[in-house]
């Protein structure tokens, strides 16, 4: 059992940044899993926009991004960043970080996942 926990949404201008934290916790010892980043429009399907193989894997992105949003991990705290530059109102939405073993191919896939974030709301103003 996976127990993940977001932080940092918040408020910002249209290009502007923030950083968005995730923590996958456990009673037993977990590696090699992936973590991932969704963010979800009210009314609209959730979308995968980064994910990453904990253990020195290298990141997955959603295409849409355009380079703006960069997937990082500590590791040790079984944490991940997900830096977003350059935001703009179109990425207002709620952002949810999941965890789980699945497929390098389905990384991206939020039905693949089982343990799932409360979400953290990020608003971009024009």
């Amino acid at each position: 059992q996976l127990v993940v926990v977001e932080s940092g949404g918040g408020s910002v201008q249209a290009g502007g940044s923030l950083r968005l934290s995730c923590t996958a916790s456990s009673s037993v010892s977990i590696d090699q899993y992936y973590m991932a980043w969704f963010r979800q429009v009210e009314g609209k399907d959730r979308e995968g926009i980064a994910a990453i193989r904990t253990g020195g894997g290298s990141p997955d992105y959603a295409d849409s991004l355009n380079g703006r949003f960069t997937l990082s991990e500590d590791s040790d705290k079984n944490t991940v960043f997900l830096q977003m530059n350059c935001l703009n109102p179109e990425d207002t939405a709620m952002y949810y970080c999941a965890a789980g073993w699945v497929l390098s191919t389905h990384s991206l896939l939020p039905d693949v996942y089982n343990h799932w974030g409360q979400g953290t709301q990020v608003t971009v103003s024009s």
